[in-house]
């Protein structure tokens, strides 16, 4: 409270005005004492809004960043779960021999053609060196260095014969187009290169991978060669030919197709998973010859292979295409990815009567997800070396441009040398 005394005169005098001097005073100190207590509520309300939301907020929020990532195979293990507590409704009660091994197999690989971007094949004599290297450390180095170590692990009894075929047949398929696209991406890489060696890949895949797996692993006697090969051409093949029919004669088809693009990928999705959810059904039915103690030894030495064939193939590459370090980038991954979209169709078509064909099907499973973790985290330090790489390179050439240039000396200098000497002859002359 201040006290303002006001003493006014009957005059035209000016008023007086006394201040208590001491209750301002007073008064003050107690705004200043009535700041000093604010400010630390103001400062711990500012620090609860910046601080971390809740541990239930965080953990859930981490929950759904998992889920994002590695959503198919979190619903591929929860229909393998389901598959096992009780078998029958894939493998008899759902017809699996119609809706699994012809429907959704048919609509996958149309889809599949219609995406397969044919004309990226003209660029193929572009980086012809790059490319074969590629297609051939996918489709040939990988096959044979998990073929001769799977059937090791076979002598020394590590791994069932089934896990082991499995492993082989995971290795002879062909690369994944979206993964080595956005990994591609992400480290720099060229992506040009990726989408011609994905499509390609792909469509080789069609007659190459069943080649290599019956050439590694045998004709046994549920496998007929000819049924086999008849079966993949009205499954895969005709259905791949019809997609690109549709997407370069049909433009309706292509635009609907393209404007629902995100409901046809889920579409395409769920007829994998439909897929691998009867296999299962189907292998649990007959019994699994694999304990768990070798499903999760399959999982380690999945994830060895894998490191072991990225090491192969970045050392390869480094060498080379020395210089060329976005291709580098982009072999790093196409060398090495397998894909799940048109192996789990393939793998059903051969082996639809084998009762351990959900054992085939496994460790491609494991391979498609771990590529993924394992190419997300080396894909900023490949991303790093592309681009100082690349500096590093474009000094080179100009210090070389600069270096010749210093050394012929180039037009201006002969002209300058010509000058010079018209005027130390006119000045022998003077």
């Amino acid at each position: 409270t201040v006290s303002i005394v006001h003493t006014m005169t009957m005059s035209n005098e000016r008023t007086p005005i006394n201040i208590n001097a001491s209750v301002v005073g007073v008064s003050v100190h107690a705004l200043h004492s009535l700041e000093n207590n604010l400010n630390p509520v103001q400062e711990n309300a500012a620090s609860d809004n910046n601080a971390s939301p809740p541990l239930h907020k965080r953990i859930w929020s981490k929950c759904q960043s998992i889920y994002g990532t590695h959503s198919f195979l979190i619903k591929a293990l929860i229909l393998i779960l389901i598959a096992f507590a009780y078998p029958p409704l894939g493998a008899t009660y759902l017809a699996p021999q119609i809706t699994a091994t012809w429907i959704a197999v048919i609509f996958i690989f149309v889809l599949a053609g219609m995406g397969i971007k044919t004309e990226e094949f003209a660029k193929a004599f572009q980086r012809l060196p790059f490319n074969l290297f590629v297609q051939l450390f996918n489709f040939g180095v990988v096959s044979s260095i998990v073929f001769g170590f799977s059937r090791l692990m076979v002598s020394v009894n590590a791994l069932t014969q089934s896990l082991a075929d499995g492993m082989t047949i995971c290795a002879s398929l062909p690369i994944t187009i979206n993964m080595v696209l956005v990994l591609t991406k992400s480290a720099g890489g060229d992506e040009a290169s990726a989408i011609f060696n994905a499509a390609f890949g792909n469509l080789v895949g069609i007659f190459l991978s069943p080649a290599l797996i019956l050439g590694y692993l045998g004709v046994t006697g549920e496998v007929n060669m000819g049924q086999v090969f008849f079966k993949l051409g009205l499954r895969v093949v005709l259905p791949i030919f019809i997609g690109q029919i549709l997407q370069h004669f049909v433009p309706p088809a292509k635009e609907f197709v393209k404007q629902y693009k995100k409901y046809f990928k889920t579409a395409q999705e769920c007829c994998l998973l439909f897929i691998i959810y009867t296999v299962f059904c189907k292998t649990f039915l007959q019994g699994m010859e694999a304990s768990v103690g070798q499903i999760f030894l399959m999982i380690a030495l999945q994830f060895f292979m894998l490191c072991v064939v990225m090491v192969l193939a970045w050392t390869c590459l480094r060498v080379l295409f020395r210089n060329e370090p976005k291709l580098q980038a982009m072999g790093l991954f196409g060398c090495t990815h397998k894909t799940v979209a048109m192996g789990v169709p393939l793998i059903n078509a051969i082996y639809e009567s084998n009762p351990m064909v959900g054992l085939y099907t496994l460790p491609l499973l494991i391979w498609h997800p771990m590529q993924l973790v394992i190419g997300s985290f080396v894909a900023p330090y490949v991303a790093a070396y592309v681009q100082t790489s690349e500096e590093e390179i474009s000094s080179a050439l100009q210090e070389e441009k600069s270096a010749d240039g210093t050394t012929s000396g180039g037009p201006d200098a002969d002209d300058t040398k010509i000058e010079q000497g018209v005027v130390e002859d006119k000045t022998d002359s003077s």
